[in-house]
């Protein structure tokens, strides 16, 4: 049986270095950010581009599902409302996988923080910072398991992420904080 690994989260949560460190920890295991799904100049968010991006990930993500050689597959996204995760899910083959997913949090300081932090290395604009904190509280209403970031580096959240998905077994439980 394959895992398919969500991690979801607002913008600098730390999504992307907690699936870097998982891809590491786990075996035979392929990475997908779904920014890189649509990393387009300009950045246009419509309707058609909404369709389009979702339709790239649903394709990329059944081509690892369906691949022999992978048998851990981690997606991250920020997908703010359940509607969005749903819609990913709606499209995927995950007859032989099991689904995990998981929802990366932090208090209001770190987030500030850490993207204050992003945008003096030139890697965010400021604008991020408004919009990352009015997506904060919606990932409390996903159904996904919780993981609050705070005070804790990135390698643990990534330790609880794979201890949580090996005590598994049946189908994940979601809607817990970890």
């Amino acid at each position: 049986m394959k895992n398919l690994i969500i991690i979801n989260g607002t913008m600098g949560v730390g999504k992307t270095t907690v699936s870097r460190i998982l891809q590491e920890k786990l075996p035979n295991c392929v990475f997908l950010d779904g920014d890189w799904c649509w990393d387009m100049k300009p950045f246009l968010i419509n309707d058609e581009t909404k369709k389009m991006v979702v339709t790239n990930i649903q394709f990329l993500l059944n081509q690892f599902l369906n691949c022999s050689v992978y048998q851990n597959i981690v997606f991250c996204w920020v997908m703010q409302e359940q509607k969005i995760l749903d819609d990913v899910l709606s499209g995927l083959d995950l007859s032989e996988s099991e689904l995990h997913c998981f929802s990366l949090t932090c208090s209001e300081y770190a987030l500030k923080k850490r993207i204050s932090r992003d945008v003096d290395r030139g890697i965010r604009t400021e604008d991020v910072l408004d919009r990352s904190l009015a997506r904060l509280a919606n990932y409390r209403k996903m159904n996904t398991v919780l993981i609050d970031t705070s005070d804790i580096p990135a390698s643990l959240a990534a330790d609880q992420i794979k201890k949580k998905i090996e005590s598994d077994t049946g189908g994940s439980k979601y809607g817990k904080t970890i």
